[in-house]
């Protein structure tokens, strides 16, 4: 989609969402993970949408595919560089590169249950963002990653506590 479409595109989405405020709120699309042999794990989503995950050797995977934790990361990643690349197209700045790397940090006995106090999750994590624009002026850009970031549902989930229902049907 060129850039004056994704402008448009998210012009049109506002104007109606702030005529209709009460479309804005809707459930996000089921994935479900179905456990295949070993570790391996097949997510299925929308429109045929699927995926494979599976544990380093170290915990008894085979390694055969991301871990969940790299899938976190590739989401942060990739949700981040599409705001960027939004927000780019509303004020008519034309990237010539993007790349958004996002890394952690993380304990393993979280994961394993050896230490109390270890968060089985990362411990921290790292965007670097690396973008050029002809034209524009690097605060320009600092302040469209900014707002991009702010902006971001990945990583606004990562940030912020969001409440989690755990529902268990054993038998």
């Amino acid at each position: 989609m060129a850039q004056s479409e994704i402008a448009r595109a998210i012009t049109t989405s506002r104007e109606y969402l702030t005529e209709q405020p009460d479309k804005a709120r809707s459930r996000d699309s089921r994935a479900t993970a179905v456990l295949g042999d070993g570790l391996s794990v097949r997510v299925e989503g929308p429109h045929g949408w699927s995926l494979v995950t599976d544990m380093g050797a170290g915990v008894g995977g085979k390694g055969a595919g991301p871990t969940p934790g790299w899938l976190l990361r590739s989401a942060a990643a990739s949700c981040l560089a599409s705001l960027i690349a939004m927000r780019a197209a509303e004020l008519g700045i034309a990237l010539s590169r993007l790349v958004v790397e996002v890394d952690s940090e993380s304990d393993e006995r979280g994961l394993l249950a050896l230490t109390d106090g270890v968060p089985a999750g990362p411990l921290r994590l790292r965007t670097a963002v690396h973008l050029a624009a002809h034209n524009t002026d690097a605060a320009v850009l600092e302040d469209m990653v900014r707002w991009a970031d702010e902006h971001s549902p990945v990583d606004d989930a990562i940030r912020r506590s969001v409440p989690v229902e755990l529902i268990i049907q054993a038998g």
